[in-house]
């Protein structure tokens, strides 16, 4: 399990984000694991083309600002 800090900006608002990734082989979560202020807000996982997408958003996050993480995430090569 490694973890990520991530920190995204969308309309003068700054998102400080914790990424934990896991073995993509457990069923119970999602590859990767987006927490805000310690608290589960979403899911990242591969498509079969190996970009990442949403797989949850419990915390209602809006997509764009997802998509920010995302891109930094696939920017560091993992994935």
């Amino acid at each position: 399990m490694e973890k990520f800090l991530i920190k995204v900006a969308q309309d003068e608002e700054v998102f400080d984000f914790e990424v934990t990734e896991y073995l993509h082989d457990e069923e119970d979560h999602c590859k990767f694991e987006v927490y805000l202020s310690g608290k589960l807000v979403a899911g990242l996982e591969p498509d079969k083309y190996e970009y990442l997408k949403v797989c949850k958003n419990q915390g209602k996050i809006d997509e764009g600002v997802l998509h920010l993480v995302i891109e930094q995430l696939e920017s560091y090569n993992i994935g």
